[in-house]
């Protein structure tokens, strides 16, 4: 990582408020560079408090921007840090329509010529896409990180029409209390208590609504710019890692937009910016990647420093992605050998989908309920057990078939499955996993995907399996870049369920028989041909923040523990999500936050299914005597027909209470009258 401390402008950075057509004010702090002359604005637009949460963050590129001949802005949607009104539903429509409104308020400012671009990753990513869809005239380029196009079925809601358990809950939990947090006085002056208060007042889990709407319906249209690619006029630079839940989205975006207006670039990332060096790696420029992209469409293409014009970004290939080398299993990689290709378009000329049909007689496939304890988490972000370790275990709880590979076969894309099933219930799902198993057994897996048997027919509709009766269903995997080296085995992996990843059915006991005639893999093979000419530049960002982490006499605990009952034949998956710990800002502020979740069910019981998570933070300011703290906890558990969701919050001042709520909600399983 190279540190730049000098660029071709000087810079100076304020404080400002944002007004909002309705009176409402978002904080903002705005980077810019010393010039008499306007520039165009970037605009990084999330909830994740820029006083004290993204700030070391902030710090390494948005000033390294600034320096390079840009207006560098990062404002805090509504009801959260230090901007005013109370928070909403992201998915609403309100934050995406507040974010164009301050882009339109930026290209208005007389130190921006009228130009503005828009970023950010995960949150801020989704929020890129979904304020681009509202197509304010000012937005000219966009560059999404880690983010969906899809919130119903590539987010943490839902895969395959079945609840993401981990997903819905974690998040739910997550974001419940990041709601609860107070301004800081410090900068949001003495009006910080009333509007913590209000914004108290307006929270809830919501869990409440993702569960009520349990197939893509309007709620998730309205939330999906893949509805509608056509509603986006600005040039989208789309990237993503394939340890990212979220890369389909690049492979879809380069697809469905216009090619003269996108590029993609899906590397071997976790769920982070490529040059922040998180594992796995090799990180990358992508500071220097994405200048290119803001000068070719708010510059011309003039560099912003000053030196020869560099390549022309639409040069580029479509889509470059890092095909990754054959690996041991492991938890966690520093960095992945593979090599670079480029796709002139998508789909790719160069791919081919080869079918591998199953073999065998029928099988009976019925998985204990803890199969998908060894799944790794759901969105990595570079810890040390973020990834699946051997899958041979979970290939054991699943029914198996195996290909060998006889040459070098390089896989890139979506592999799709079809297979013929029986059911004797009528409500099951189905989970299909690719392994690379290597000459010693170890099984390393590259991709996974599943479908809900009552989302067969699509996922707008529930229709439940007529007991008894044979279909084929159809569903893809998640996207991968693989290589399969000779004397390696392509395993195919099917299992009837996927805790704690995916909620249960009620009749996921019973599983399901599969018949390999009639059912076949399919696997997008690519042409043997690395691009050499697909090269980045060593990651550069600004000078750190320079935060720190005081050091604990806590003994800290595992990431992730799975404990099993024997005599209740119950497995618990017990998790530290590593999301804060304690951080001392410059500022003078100190932040601790705490976070556990816990999944738990039995062998034999889909209904036993349980997630629960306690949530604790911190915020105050020894100098001035500051002190308040959130403290959440959040259940899931279900019965046949309904998922029971229980939530609480106590916040305090100084020790006293200041608001206890609880929240208990009955939410039906699936729709009252099914399609």
């Amino acid at each position: 990582m190279h540190i730049r401390t000098s660029f071709p402008y000087e810079t100076t950075h304020d404080d400002i408020r944002v007004p909002l057509p309705d009176g409402t004010r978002l904080y903002a702090r705005v980077w810019r560079p010393l010039t008499d002359e306007p520039v165009p604005a970037l605009l990084e637009y999330l909830p994740y408090r820029l006083t004290d949460c993204t700030a070391p963050r902030d710090a390494q590129r948005h000033p390294w921007y600034s320096g390079h001949g840009y207006a560098s802005v990062r404002v805090d949607v509504r009801g959260h840090g230090n901007s005013e009104g109370r928070p909403a539903d992201g998915y609403s429509g309100t934050t995406a329509a507040d974010g164009a409104e301050v882009v339109n308020w930026l290209a208005a400012q007389p130190w921006c010529d009228g130009g503005v671009g828009l970023f950010g990753v995960s949150g801020g990513g989704f929020d890129s896409l979904r304020v681009a869809a509202l197509a304010p005239e000012p937005l000219k380029a966009v560059v999404t990180v880690c983010s969906t196009d899809d919130h119903y079925d590539n987010d943490v809601h839902r895969l395959g029409g079945s609840v993401l358990a981990a997903g819905t809950h974690a998040r739910s939990a997550a974001l419940l209390a990041f709601a609860c947090r107070p301004p800081d006085p410090r900068y949001a002056g003495e009006a910080w208590r009333d509007m913590w208060l209000e914004r108290l007042e307006a929270v809830g889990p919501l869990a409440h609504t993702w569960l009520a709407h349990p197939t893509r319906d309007d709620y998730w249209h309205r939330a999906s710019v893949r509805e509608d690619y056509g509603a986006i006029r600005a040039a989208v630079l789309a990237v993503g890692g394939w340890h990212d839940p979220y890369h389909d989205t690049v492979l879809r975006l380069v697809e469905h937009l216009p090619r003269d207006r996108v590029r993609g670039i899906v590397g071997p990332w976790p769920h982070e910016y490529p040059d922040r060096d998180r594992p796995p790696g090799p990180a990358i420029g992508f500071l220097q990647e994405t200048l290119r992209w803001w000068d070719r469409w708010l510059k011309d293409g003039s560099p912003s420093d000053g030196a020869s014009a560099p390549a022309d970004p639409l040069d580029r290939p479509l889509l470059r992605a890092y095909v990754l080398d054959s690996r041991p299993p492991a938890t966690t990689y520093d960095t992945l050998s593979g090599r670079w290709v480029g796709e002139p378009q998508w789909p790719s000329p160069h791919v081919t989908s080869i079918t591998h049909r199953l073999r065998g007689a029928p099988v009976l496939v019925r998985s204990p309920m803890h199969t998908g304890i060894d799944a790794g988490r759901l969105v990595p972000i570079g810890n040390d057990a973020d990834l699946p370790p051997d899958q041979r275990e979970e290939d054991a709880r699943s029914v198996c078939f195996e290909f060998a590979v006889t040459e070098e076969t390089w896989v890139l894309g979506r592999p799709g499955v079809r297979l013929r099933l029986t059911s004797r219930v009528p409500r099951g799902q189905v989970v299909a996993r690719i392994c690379d198993v290597a000459p010693d057994g170890a099984s390393t897996l590259v991709a996974r995907g599943a479908l809900n048997l009552s989302a067969r027919h699509g996922d707008d509709r529930s229709v439940p399996w007529t007991p008894g009766t044979t279909q084929d269903v159809t569903f893809e995997l998640s996207g991968i870049g693989h290589v399969f080296p000779p004397g390696h085995r392509i395993r195919l992996a099917v299992s009837s369920v996927y805790w704690p990843w995916l909620w249960p059915e009620p009749d996921s006991a019973a599983g399901f028989t599969l018949d390999p005639a009639g059912s076949s893999l399919e696997l997008p093979v690519r042409e043997r041909t690395p691009d050499p000419t697909i090269t980045f530049e060593e990651p550069e960002q600004a000078e750190p923040l320079g935060s720190s982490f005081p050091p604990t006499l806590d003994e800290p605990r595992p990431e992730r523990l799975v404990v099993r009952d024997l005599a209740k034949g119950e497995w618990r998956l017990e998790v530290d999500p590593r999301h804060g710990g304690t951080r001392q800002y410059p500022d003078g502020l100190e932040c601790t936050e705490d976070a556990r979740e816990t999944y738990t069910i039995t062998e034999k019981d889909p209904l036993s299914a349980r997630t629960h998570s306690e949530w604790s933070i911190r915020l105050h300011r020894p100098e001035s005597a500051w002190d308040t703290t959130v403290r959440t906890r959040s259940d899931i558990t279900c019965d046949a027909e309904h998922f029971l969701v229980s939530d609480e919050v106590i916040c305090a001042e100084g020790g006293e209470v200041v608001f206890h709520r609880t929240w208990e909600k009955r939410v039906r399983r699936s729709p009252v009258n099914p399609l």
